[in-house]
């Protein structure tokens, strides 16, 4: 386990830069109370003061949604760039507003069971890329209004003494983002079940199932490999740099599909037509309410782009332990953590799954649509193109949720406490997680 030097002084906490974990009754998301603000703004002001005493112990998230805590729900307001705390600003806001990076209550890094944590800070940002941690997010296309991770990683630093950090980039990078992936095998398992052949005036949009080829190459994965280890590399110097005693763990997360490798029976066909007919809107309506609206034959192609990120996480964790071999560095496999709940993988889905649904509002609403059922193509149009418009509208979708959140909180448990350098966590089938 990660190194323990002294006794815990006060109780573990459970919230982000002192962000209230407690959602306020009849707010609007991420809303909370002035008691929480107050809090923020005193850890705040306490995380640049100096100090004689012993530094409290701390964990901090790096990286990306996965990280984050995206799909998890209880979004905590985030220290923009200009180190104002920025809440839910609504849903037809730019989707640079800092408050998007969608850091949870619910995520992975305050669920885990960590003794000898002190305090915990989420400094992840959702669709963060490499060029982040060093460097402001919003100096780049997409990003968001937050100072670089590793600025925010100092802050925390000056005030604590850093003994595990949780990191999980390599999932969007120059090369290729997890959001374009699945927004492109979506969008063609959508356009294939509302577009006939026919229908040459709706624009012939793109409608065959994803293949490896489109998700990602070999080329790109090895360029995003490169790209994160570069950026790892660089955290790993600064901690050396400004952690209190220069002990602490890097654990190294890896990715797991929101998908099997098939659907259920249940959702093979509806009304005589599988995906593989053209026209066939009422089982793209069914697959919609189920959360996995995709083709069949993209399944597999989205598990080798899955595998392949976790060959990024893997490739970065091996080159950076040969360059500095005294790190404490694991990496955490969870490509299985999800095994036998994910979207459409049995019945009843997706109450059923570990991981959000795709959801689509019509317009900048607030309402999240749960059926496409009527809906004629035009209208669908209509709905896809909010996603575009306004991303956070729909960047939860096909990300842990609240439940899977808290067995990658379990999963990083037993990272922090294992005596090797890699494990695999992975649920059986009655439920158990293992970490081994």
């Amino acid at each position: 386990m990660f190194p323990l030097r002294r006794p815990v002084l006060v109780a573990v906490l459970v919230a982000a830069l002192g962000w209230s974990a407690t959602a306020v009754a009849g707010a609007a998301p991420g809303t909370r109370s002035p008691d929480a603000a107050a809090a923020q703004s005193a850890t705040a002001q306490s995380a640049t003061a100096p100090s004689t005493a012993a530094l409290p112990t701390a964990a901090v998230a790096i990286g990306d949604s996965f990280i984050s805590g995206e799909g998890a729900g209880s979004y905590l307001p985030v220290t923009d760039v200009n180190g104002v705390a920025q809440g839910f600003p609504g849903w037809s806001a730019p989707n640079s507003n800092a408050f998007f990076c969608h850091r949870s209550a619910n995520a992975s890094l305050l669920k885990a069971d960590l003794p000898g944590i002190q305090a915990r800070f989420n400094l992840a940002c959702s669709g963060g890329q490499p060029h982040d941690v060093a460097n402001a997010s919003g100096n780049r296309e997409k990003g968001r209004a937050v100072a670089s991770q590793l600025d925010q990683l100092r802050a925390v630093a000056g005030a604590h003494d850093i003994d595990l950090v949780l990191v999980g980039l390599g999932s969007n990078n120059s090369s290729f983002t997890f959001g374009d992936v699945a927004t492109l095998c979506a969008n063609r398992f959508i356009a294939d079940a509302w577009t006939g052949w026919w229908e040459f005036w709706a624009g012939d949009p793109p409608q065959a199932p994803c293949a490896v080829s489109d998700l990602a190459t070999e080329e790109e994965i090895a360029a995003a490999t490169t790209e994160t280890t570069a950026a790892l590399r660089q955290l790993l110097t600064t901690l050396a740099q400004v952690d209190a005693d220069g002990r602490h763990r890097v654990v190294f997360q890896d990715y797991t599909n929101p998908l099997p490798l098939d659907i259920a029976a249940q959702y093979h066909e509806e009304e005589g037509r599988d995906d593989t007919r053209d026209k066939f809107r009422a089982l793209g309506a069914e697959r919609y309410a189920a959360g996995c609206p995709v083709h069949r034959a993209s399944l597999a192609p989205g598990h080798v782009f899955s595998s392949r990120l976790g060959t990024v996480v893997q490739g970065s964790h091996a080159a950076l332990s040969a360059e500095f071999p005294a790190a404490d560095l694991v990496y955490l496999n969870v490509q299985r953590a999800f095994d036998g709940a994910r979207l459409c993988e049995r019945d009843d889905s997706p109450a059923n799954a570990l991981a959000t649904p795709i959801r689509l509002q019509d317009g900048p609403s607030g309402t999240f649509l749960t059926s496409l059922s009527g809906y004629d193509k035009i209208a669908v149009q209509r709905i896809a193109n909010t996603c575009a418009t306004h991303f956070q509208t729909c960047q939860e979708s096909w990300h842990p949720n609240a439940a899977g959140h808290a067995v990658l909180g379990r999963c990083l448990t037993g990272a922090a406490a294992t005596t090797t350098r890699a494990v695999a966590c992975a649920r059986s089938a009655d439920g158990n997680i293992t970490v081994g």
